[in-house]
């Protein structure tokens, strides 16, 4: 079946716990902050395979100077289809009039990143809180 791309924030809780999970990430266990965060976000681009959400990517700004990507999924069942490539490629084309375009990865996924565009920012480190962990 054809990826369908679509740029929306409403899903169902079921929908993002699925695909949360299946990438093993923890924030696929509290569903319902995972609605009220997609719906908050500024742009929310999705994959889908017929109804099934199977890639995401969300983005939240200040509309000016920086546009933060927080969220980059894709399941396992379809990577290695160009999924997060192609929701990249969206994202960057709708931002492109904002100068600073950030996001975090896990170790060893810079240079996924780097092959499209991004840079590690050398001297530059991610620092956090979570509660989620």
């Amino acid at each position: 079946m054809e990826i369908v791309y679509k740029d929306i924030r409403n899903f169902t809780a079921g929908e993002l716990e699925r695909l949360f999970l299946s990438v093993n990430w923890e924030s696929g266990h509290f569903p319902q902050k995972l609605v009220a965060a997609m719906q908050h976000s500024d742009m929310v681009y999705s994959a889908w395979d017929g109804d099934r959400l199977v890639g995401l990517m969300n983005a939240l700004t200040d509309h000016s100077m920086t546009a933060y990507f927080h969220y980059l999924l894709v399941d396992p069942e379809y990577q290695g289809r160009s999924i997060g490539t192609e929701l990249i490629k969206r994202m960057l084309a709708h931002y492109w009039d904002i100068p600073v375009k950030m996001l975090l990865c896990d170790e060893g996924g810079q240079e996924y990143y780097k092959k499209l565009g991004f840079d590690d920012g050398n001297e530059l480190h991610a620092v956090y809180i979570s509660d989620l962990y």
